[in-house]
């Protein structure tokens, strides 16, 4: 318990694993929904799409990208413009969030096989075909879910309303 006039450690730092994800996924209620991203600006598409995800199954892990995966997908030399770790911050605070993972390469593929989730969360404008890990979680007995566009926003669109 915090002395006087202190405050708690924030309760979402709790939900950001980094070398102890498996394990961390693992210990999840069941059944595990995963989705990856960049999730760089939050906006109303990523938490109503966060939203939807998690209303697949009793627990979401969010796989972030690293600020170098970022900038490998060339989105553009400033991206991304938060860091990985104030990403991660802002997921975990979300309440459809239960896990936030890590990852480095340049797709999330090796984390999704060691995780094991029961869905696989993309949004509408991929397939399982086009989606890394898809093909493992189906060949586990698990299944791929691309969840519609609700409302058109994007972080790059977004940058081009700003900077025009």
């Amino acid at each position: 318990m915090p002395g006087p006039g202190a405050l708690p450690p924030p309760r979402y730092a709790r939900k950001i694993a980094a070398g102890d994800a498996v394990a961390r996924v693992a210990a999840l209620p069941r059944p595990v929904v995963m989705t990856n991203g960049v999730f760089d600006v939050l906006h109303r598409g990523h938490v109503t799409y966060l939203d939807q995800a998690r209303s697949l199954g009793a627990s979401l892990v969010v796989a972030v990208n690293s600020d170098a995966s970022v900038r490998r997908l060339g989105k553009g030399d400033d991206r991304p413009l938060n860091e990985l770790d104030d990403r991660m911050a802002v997921l975990a605070a979300l309440q459809s969030v239960s896990l936030v993972v890590p990852f480095d390469d340049d797709t999330p593929r090796d984390l999704i096989i060691a995780c094991g989730p029961d869905v696989l969360v993309k949004g509408g404008d991929y397939t399982a075909d086009t989606t890394a890990g898809a093909a493992e979680v189906i060949a586990a007995g698990g299944r791929f879910v691309a969840i519609p566009f609700a409302f058109d926003h994007s972080t790059t669109s977004l940058l081009r309303r700003i900077r025009g």
